[in-house]
């Protein structure tokens, strides 16, 4: 059971990762930002209403707390899609996924200011590796490094944030209800969220668009499947195991956009990153080895 489970919560990294890539291969053929954030948080939305539908015990619809954490996640994940995507249109699929990453050191920056979490040397000095990775793998040092722009690592940084806003909606939403009601909702409130930006003409043509199934592998793999494999995975992985496993879906999204698209990294760029996902990941294992809280987990 054990091993089924991580091989559950690996595959949802691997979907994830690979999400990254059809995101890149449908805005390079024009298709804006937040209509592809849509769609894959609309096709997401229909998964886990199924899932709702099949396993409606103690989903605590009925529980106004549920609702607002749940609307507070939704706003996370709306900007944690939107920004990813942006990321990887103004730069690459590989620095967008690793900024996006970065989630956890947001989480632990809130949590001190919000004296949730007590600060340590170790979380200080993990906190400062990262930023040293971002700094590498961004190249913010060479005004004239090419393939990433300022957009790019904003929108990447902003995604990370904005999964931290997910992870807290998630966490204190979690005891009022069932993870298939919070998704639903989270999920809901995406769609809601992100119809104002999206270009409207071009949302309607894609049901008509050639590229459809692109959208419906983005939305399958990168949002419904995805997720519900992911949950029902932690049920039976520990949480310093699923954080290592999780170093999955930037690897994956890494070699996609080199080896599909054909995206160059630098050899610093690629120190950069293994600094950051090696770091995340020990920051993550650290604290789950301490306390349990797979809140903190990159994904």
């Amino acid at each position: 059971m054990v091993g089924a489970s991580t091989a559950l919560v690996a595959l949802a990294a691997i979907f994830w990762g690979l999400s990254g890539g059809i995101g890149g291969i449908l805005m390079a053929d024009g298709w804006n930002p937040f209509v592809v954030s849509l769609y894959r948080g609309a096709i997401g939305l229909l998964f886990v209403l199924v899932w709702l539908m099949l396993r409606p015990h103690g989903s605590g619809l009925s529980r106004g707390r549920l609702w607002f954490w749940s609307a507070i996640a939704g706003i996370g994940v709306a900007g944690n899609f939107s920004f990813y995507f942006l990321s990887i249109a103004h730069g690459s699929v590989a620095v967008a996924a690793t900024l996006m990453y970065c989630a956890p050191v947001f989480v632990y920056l809130v949590s001190f200011a919000l004296k949730l979490e007590s600060p340590t040397v170790p979380k200080w000095a993990a906190i400062a590796v990262v930023m040293v990775g971002i700094i590498l793998l961004t190249q913010i040092y060479d005004i004239g490094a090419g393939g990433v722009t300022p957009m790019g690592v904003g929108a990447g940084l902003l995604a990370g944030l904005s999964y931290a806003i997910f992870i807290f909606g998630f966490k204190y939403a979690a005891p009022h209800g069932s993870p298939q009601a919070i998704l639903s909702i989270a999920f809901a409130v995406l769609v809601m969220v992100l119809i104002l930006p999206a270009d409207v003409d071009q949302a309607i043509a894609v049901l008509s668009s050639k590229d459809w199934p692109f959208f419906a592998a983005l939305g399958v793999f990168g949002a419904g499947l995805s997720f519900v494999l992911y949950i029902i995975g932690l049920n039976h992985t520990a949480p310093a195991v699923a954080s290592i496993v999780a170093m999955v879906e930037p690897v994956t999204a890494s070699l996609f956009g080199v080896v599909i698209l054909n995206q160059y990294l630098a050899g610093t760029q690629i120190l950069g990153m293994v600094l950051i996902l090696v770091t995340v990941t020990s920051l993550s294992v650290y604290t789950s080895s301490a306390q349990p809280p797979s809140y903190l987990s990159p994904r």
